[in-house]
């Protein structure tokens, strides 16, 4: 069933808290003019959604189910169900990526959870799209420790045809520091899974550390940036760079206290571009830049899970600052996890309520 919502929103600006501060140069932001349609209801935990070349919306469901679906008329079609998945608590099937030539290179890319013996772990599988289906499974990289909650699991192909994969500390904070475990990280790997030789630790899987559960991960302008959950405080939205340490679990957010200064100081630490106290669990995130809505024109678009909203953060020309926000759909839809764009610049979010979930398509009135 369609159903079609016309809103217009006159929403507050964003709250950004550096621990009790804000920044004074963020801008409250223009409202916009929207209209919602709910393509498709009915569905159990969406967790990632890919716009594909095909004009389909590739998504992915927890229990291990991936399909498309057809944002013209709301036709799901099942492509593959993974039967070892584990979903308990926050885990299952969740990330997923095509191959940027996917006309050529027919490639889909998933990570998600399992029980090896009694420990949870992540592996990240390759499959290929064949009529109608997906076939001939190759793991590309497998044990990632993982946890019924704190995985991660975004995956982002770059330019330079390198898989960024997020994981989660998985529940063990310490993690996040040991460059001898692959938890608390984003990891950069090669498209058949060896290791890139241009990775900042040779032999090493890892591209930056220091992460909590970062779960929102996009390329824009040859700049990545990630979403990540912090604990009761301190959720953040940062610039991605090679080798980098983002500090968790010795920094919460900013360096602002006496002690994390001085962890800060030793250990060369990466400060967020953004922190959110309260909490508002951030998920998905995209970069948009297309004239179809020119309110969130060099933006990135942010879901959020606790804040049942999507987050609009606009950049300046340099990308690596942001001048202001606006919030959207705040409690209209509940949680969301994820969201896409298309190529004529609609957006796409898919809910996180564990009954009756949607993905609903984002168009100008």
């Amino acid at each position: 069933m369609r159903r079609i919502f016309t809103l217009i929103f006159s929403l507050f600006i964003l709250s950004a808290c550096e621990k009790g501060g804000g920044d004074e140069s963020e801008k409250k932001l223009p409202d916009a003019e929207l209209k919602t349609e709910v393509l498709t209801q009915s569905l159990v935990f969406p967790w990632e959604m890919v716009y594909g070349s095909d004009n389909y919306i590739w998504f992915t469901e927890r229990a291990g189910k991936i399909s498309r679906l057809n944002p013209k008329n709301g036709v799901i079609a099942l492509v593959h169900t993974i039967t070892e998945v584990n979903s308990t608590g926050e885990g299952g099937l969740l990330g997923m990526a095509l191959h940027p030539d996917f006309n050529n290179n027919p490639y889909v890319y998933v990570i998600y959870d399992y029980k090896s013996g009694t420990n949870y772990r992540g592996k990240v599988v390759r499959f290929t799209f064949n009529n109608g289906v997906l076939l001939e499974p190759l793991v590309l990289l497998d044990q990632i420790p993982a946890s019924s909650n704190h995985d991660g699991s975004r995956l982002l192909i770059t330019p330079d045809m390198k898989l960024l994969v997020t994981t989660g500390d998985a529940n063990t904070a310490a993690n996040a520091q040991d460059t001898s475990s692959l938890s608390g990280k984003i990891l950069r790997i090669n498209l058949d899974g060896s290791i890139p030789e241009d990775n900042p630790f040779p032999g090493n899987r890892i591209w930056t550390y220091g992460h909590r559960n970062p779960q929102g991960l996009v390329l824009a302008n040859n700049k990545v940036y990630s979403s990540e959950h912090g604990p009761n405080n301190d959720d953040e939205v940062n610039l991605i760079e090679k080798g980098k340490n983002y500090g968790w679990p010795n920094i919460e957010g900013f360096c602002n206290t006496t002690t994390e200064k001085a962890f800060c100081a030793l250990n060369e630490v990466t400060e967020p571009m953004m922190a959110w106290t309260p909490t508002i669990a951030p998920s998905g995130l995209i970069y948009y830049d297309s004239d179809y809505l020119p309110q969130w024109k060099n933006s990135l678009l942010m879901v959020t899970l606790k804040g049942t909203k999507l987050v609009q953060l606009k950049l300046d020309e340099t990308g690596d600052k942001v001048t202001g926000s606006q919030d959207f759909f705040l409690n209209q839809f509940g949680r969301l996890r994820a969201v896409c764009q298309s190529p004529d610049g609609k957006v796409y979010l898919a809910t996180s309520n564990g009954v009756d979930d949607k993905i609903i398509e984002v168009s100008t009135k």
